[in-house]
C-alpha cells in the first residue's frame, strides 16, 4: 500500500507497517493487554486512515503517530491511547536531549565553553566537554526526577555540576598534615613521607591534583601553615623560600581532569604562632608577591589570610607583622584575600574555621564534630531569586510562598542527590576516599557506600540577584533605599530559617550558599528575558548581580558597601564574600587597605577581599593597568589581563559573556 515514509530529518526511508503494530502491542501490554491480533486490526484501520488522508503524497513519522493516537482513542481503547501517548513523549525527550547533544558537542568541537574561566581550549579540554554534555542529557532525562528536572531546565532553579550529578562530591578541606606524616597512595604505590621543605610542597602539590582529580569542585588546606610547619624547622630560610615557591609554579602549571585545568587551590594561613608556621606564611607571601618566571601574576593558589584579635590583628599580636605582609602582597597581587575568624558565627570556632576562594565555607556539623578539616560541600543548586519577585508582582505574601515552594523543591532535590552520592562506593573515589581524605573514610573498606562518610557534607541551597529581586518589589535595590535592605535582609533570614528546618527534616547539613554565579551569571536572566520582557533594573542587562551584592556599576562608598553586604554574612554559612574595587593596585595606600579590611572586621564579615587590574605584557614585562589593547612600553599586543571572578583569579579572555559585561560595568568604589 505505501512504500515510503519521511523521517524527522527529512530522508525518505522504506515503510514498514510492522512497526505500528509492534508500538501498538507495546502500548497495549503496559495497560495489562496480551492481543497480538488486536494490534494488527488496529493497524489496518491506522493504514485505512493513512490511505484516505495522504493519497499521492509522502506522510511523516508524525503523521503516523498522530493517526495512531485518533484510531486507538475512536476505537475505544482509551489507556492503550493514554500508555502510547506517554511512550510517544518520552521517545520525543529522548530525541529532544540526543539533538541538544549533538549540538553541543558541535560548538565545543569549535570552542570550549566559557562557563568554567579556568578551563582551557586543549583538546582534552574539548573531550571533557563532551562527556560533561552528555552526563547532563543523562542525568536530565534518566535519573532526576521529572519536575525537578523540568525546574532546572525552565530555569526556576540551577543544580551546579549537573554533568557530575552522581559522579562525585563537590570539595573538601584536605588534612594535609596527616598525609605528609603518614605517607600516601595516588594509585602506584607508597609515597613516604617528605623530609625537606621542597619534598613537603611537592607532595603538596600532587596531594592538590589527586584530589581534585576525584572530585569537580574545589581543593584547599585549611591548615596550610600549622600542616607545613614540621617540615621546615630545620631548613635554611633560602630552603623554605624555595620550597614556596616551587609550589607556586606546580599549582599554576600541573594539570588535573584529564589536563583540561589547574586544580582549584586555596591554602589558609595566618594563624600558627610557632617559628616554623610563621617562615611557612612569610615565605608564600613573598614567593606570590614575586610572581611566576617572568613576573606574572599567579593564577593559583587563592590565599586566604586569617585575622584574629590577639593572633594577627594588632600591633604587638605575635603575627601583626605577616598581617601587614598579606596586606602588602595583596595590594599588588589581588591575592591573599581575608577570612575573619572574630565574626559573630565565626569566633565560636575559634581559629577553626576554613575558606575556599570560591567562598565555600563548611563548619557546623548535625551528623558528628564541629571541624574543618576531612569536609566539604556535596552539592549546591541555586534558586532563581528575581523570577519570584517578578512573578509576584509586587505581591510580598505570593513571593514568599513561591519561596517558601521553590525552596522545599530546592531541598527535594539535594537530598535526591545526596542519596545517588551516598550509593557510591569507596573505589569510586580512589583518594580521596580510599587514602582517608574524607572524614571517616579511614574507617572504610574499597566496596564500601560512602554513605556513613558524606553525612559529614553538605548541602547549600544558593541564590543569585538579591538586588534585581529587591527592584522587582520595591523599585530599588538595597544600596539605594533602608526600606529595601530591611526586606534584603528579612529575605535572606527566611532563607536561611527554611534551610535550618530541612536540617531538621533530613538530618543532614542543610545550609545557606551566597552563590559563586559564573557560568550562571547569564543563564538566569536571559530565559528571564525572554520570558517577561526587558525590565528596568532587572532584565535590562546581562547578568543577574552575584548572591546579596550590591549592583557592580551602582557607585558607593567603600564603607557603606561593606556595611550593606555585612548583614548577610551570618546568614549564609554556606560561604559568602564581600569585594572592594580599585581602579588600581593600591600599592601606594597600604594603610588604606588596612583600614579597610578592618572595617570589614566591625561589619561582621567573614570573608572578603580586593579588587583591582592587573595587566602584564608578556613582551617586555610590563606590569601595571594598560587601559590600551598594546603595551605603552613595548607596542606588544601580548597583554595578559588577570581579573577576579567569583572568587577565584582568572585572564579575562577566559571570562564568558555575562560575566565580561559584569567585569566591563564594575566601577570603583570611593
Amino acid at each position: 500500500m505505501f512504500t515510503k515514509i519521511k523521517k524527522r530529518d527529512g530522508r525518505e526511508v522504506n515503510f514498514d507497517e510492522a512497526k505500528i503494530t509492534e508500538a501498538i502491542f507495546k502500548a497495549a501490554k503496559a495497560v495489562g493487554g496480551a492481543d497480538k491480533q488486536l494490534a494488527i486490526e488496529l493497524t489496518l484501520d491506522v493504514l485505512k486512515y493513512l490511505k484516505r488522508e495522504y493519497t499521492g503524497r509522502t506522510f511523516t513519522v508524525e503523521d503516523v503517530q498522530d493517526a495512531v493516537e485518533k484510531i486507538l482513542i475512536e476505537k475505544g481503547h482509551a489507556k492503550t491511547a493514554k500508555a502510547y501517548i506517554i511512550y510517544r513523549n518520552k521517545r520525543t525527550s529522548i530525541r529532544e536531549a540526543q539533538s541538544y547533544l549533538m549540538d553541543a558537542v558541535a560548538e565545543i568541537l569549535v570552542e570550549t565553553s566559557r562557563e568554567n574561566a579556568n578551563v582551557s581550549n586543549s583538546p582534552s579540554a574539548k573531550m571533557l566537554q563532551i562527556a560533561s554534555a552528555a552526563s547532563k542529557a543523562y542525568y536530565l532525562n534518566r535519573l532526576i526526577p521529572e519536575n525537578i528536572a523540568q525546574a532546572h531546565t525552565r530555569g526556576d532553579i540551577h543544580i551546579h555540576d549537573l554533568d557530575f550529578y552522581g559522579k562525585t562530591l563537590t570539595c573538601v578541606q584536605i588534612p594535609l598534615g596527616r598525609l605528609l606524616t603518614n605517607g600516601f597512595n595516588n594509585g602506584h604505590g607508597y609515597i613516604r613521607p617528605p623530609k625537606r621543605p621542597s619534598s613537603a610542597t611537592a607532595l603538596a602539590a600532587i596531594v592538590l591534583q589527586s584530589s581534585q582529580n576525584d572530585m569537580h569542585g574545589g581543593q584547599s588546606f585549611a591548615f596550610f601553615d600549622r600542616d607545613m610547619a614540621p617540615f621546615m624547622e630545620n631548613a635554611t630560610e633560602e630552603e623554605v623560600y624555595q620550597a614556596m615557591e616551587a609550589l607556586i609554579y606546580n599549582l599554576n602549571s600541573m594539570h588535573s581532569r584529564a589536563g583540561a585545568q589547574v586544580p582549584f587551590s586555596s591554602l589558609n594561613v595566618g594563624t600558627d604562632t610557632s617559628p616554623a608556621g610563621r617562615r611557612v606564611t612569610k615565605n608564600l607571601l613573598l614567593a606570590y608577591e614575586k610572581g611566576l618566571g617572568h613576573g606574572e601574576n599567579p593564577i593559583f593558589p587563592n590565599i586566604i589570610f586569617r585575622v584574629k584579635e590577639g593572633i594577627s590583628l594588632n600591633p604587638g599580636d605575635p603575627n601583626y607583622d605577616l598581617f601587614k605582609l598579606a596586606i602588602r602582597v595583596a595590594a599588588q597581587r589581588l591575592n591573599p584575600t581575608f577570612s575573619f575568624m572574630d565574626s559573630s558565627f565565626n569566633k565560636e570556632y575559634n581559629d577553626q574555621v576554613g575558606y575556599m576562594g570560591c567562598r565555600t565555607r563548611v563548619m557546623s556539623n548535625i551528623c558528628g564534630p564541629e571541624v574543618t578539616d576531612g569536609r566539604g560541600n556535596l552539592s549546591f543548586t541555586t534558586i532563581n531569586l528575581p523570577r519570584l519577585a517578578i512573578k509576584a508582582e509586587r505581591d510580598l505574601v505570593k513571593f514568599y510562598q513561591s519561596l517558601s515552594d521553590l525552596i522545599n523543591l530546592t531541598c527535594e532535590q539535594l537530598f535526591h542527590r545526596y542519596q545517588v552520592q551516598a550509593a557510591l562506593k569507596v573505589k569510586d573515589m580512589p583518594f580521596l576516599m580510599g587514602q582517608g581524605l574524607y572524614l571517616d573514610s579511614d574507617k572504610l573498606l574499597p566496596n564500601d557506600t560512602i554513605e556513613d562518610v558524606i553525612k559529614h557534607g553538605s548541602l547549600s541551597v544558593g541564590f543569585i540577584g538579591l538586588a534585581e529581586t529587591l527592584i522587582a518589589l520595591t523599585g530599588s535595590h538595597h544600596g539605594e533605599s533602608t526600606d529595601s535592605q530591611v526586606l534584603g535582609e528579612e529575605i535572606v533570614a527566611f532563607m536561611r530559617n527554611k534551610v535550618d528546618k530541612a536540617a531538621e527534616k533530613y538530618n543532614l547539613n542543610y545550609s545557606l550558599l551566597a552563590t559563586p554565579a559564573e557560568g550562571l551569571s547569564g543563564r538566569f536572566i536571559k530565559m528571564d528575558r525572554r520570558e517577561y520582557g526587558l525590565i528596568p533594573g532587572v532584565t535590562d542587562k546581562e547578568y543577574y548581580t552575584n548572591s546579596f551584592h550590591v549592583p557592580v556599576s551602582y557607585s558607593i562608598s567603600v564603607f557603606e558597601k561593606m556595611k550593606i553586604e555585612g548583614t548577610y554574612h551570618k546568614y549564609t554559612n554556606a560561604g559568602h564574600i564581600s569585594y572592594v574595587e580599585f581602579t588600581s593596585p593600591p600599592v601606594n595606600n597600604l594603610n588604606a587597605v588596612e583600614d579597610i579590611i578592618r572595617y570589614m572586621k566591625e561589619c561582621d564579615i567573614g570573608y572578603a577581599g580586593i579588587n583591582f587590574p592587573i595587566d602584564f605584557c608578556e613582551s617586555c614585562g610590563q606590569l601595571g593597568v594598560i587601559d590600551d589593547e598594546c603595551c605603552p612600553a613595548c607596542g606588544s599586543v601580548k597583554v595578559r589581563r588577570v581579573r577576579r571572578i567569583t572568587g577565584y583569579l582568572s585572564t579575562v579572555e577566559r571570562f564568558n559573556d555575562a560575566k565580561s559585561r559584569e567585569l566591563n560595568d564594575r566601577i570603583a568604589h570611593v
